[in-house]
């Protein structure tokens, strides 16, 4: 009988003492497994590429290379990897760059371990967690009106239900099972929504939803 490998998580941080309280943190977690830990952009960079985590914890702020930074050339090296931006900053100059670069979650390093670690778990299954606030600002700042028709007036009506239910972090088997229809068709819907919005992946659709108040 197959036991289910663990989720690796690589953390990368400038504070040694934030690494430390977060692998012994989640060393008590079950499932989970931090194999590897970087104090700098750089070298978390390298280890990304040699241990090829699930799931990366970002902080943003860090001498030399930051979490934007650092996330933009992990992205391209392992689009796979869930990066999960754990920051004391809601400011907006750092929050939207790193989504944009490809963050998959954003947390406060106010948030409980157990949040952190449900975090973890989340992004393993295709699940993106956004702090309430981000969420909120991301609509506030979003939210506009259109000068013309938006690229969503193509989309047919299941597409916008699976689009509002992707945006609200939900997987593929989630939104199958609300909408009562197989994985295979929202595959379908998922390949043909991000098409005529125009967008490359999942996170970049949640983006336009928030945008366009779709998420709703």
């Amino acid at each position: 009988m197959e036991t289910e490998l663990p989720i690796s998580v690589l953390l990368v941080d400038d504070h040694e003492m934030v690494r430390i309280g977060l692998a012994a943190v989640l060393g008590t977690e079950e499932g989970i497994e931090v194999v590897g830990e970087a104090g700098s952009g750089e070298e978390g960079i390298r280890l990304a590429s040699e241990y090829k985590p699930n799931v990366i914890l970002m902080d943003l702020v860090m001498d030399g290379m930051d979490g934007i930074e650092t996330t933009r050339q992990v992205m391209r090296l392992l689009p796979e990897t869930k990066v999960i931006v754990l920051t004391s900053y809601l400011d907006d100059e750092k929050m939207y760059p790193v989504i944009e670069a490809g963050a998959f979650s954003y947390l406060l390093k106010t948030s409980r371990a157990s949040e952190i670690a449900d975090a973890i778990r989340a992004a393993a299954r295709g699940q993106s967690v956004l702090e309430s606030q981000v969420a909120s600002k991301m609509m506030n700042r979003f939210r506009q009106p259109q000068a013309e028709a938006p690229a969503h007036a193509e989309l047919t009506d299941r597409e916008m239900e699976v689009l509002r239910l992707l945006a609200q972090g939900k997987s593929n088997q989630d939104i199958a099972d609300e909408l009562i229809i197989g994985i295979k068709t929202v595959k379908f819907h998922v390949t043909n929504l991000l098409a005529k919005l125009g967008v490359e992946d999942r996170t970049q659709a949640a983006i336009y939803a928030y945008k366009n108040g779709l998420a709703e």
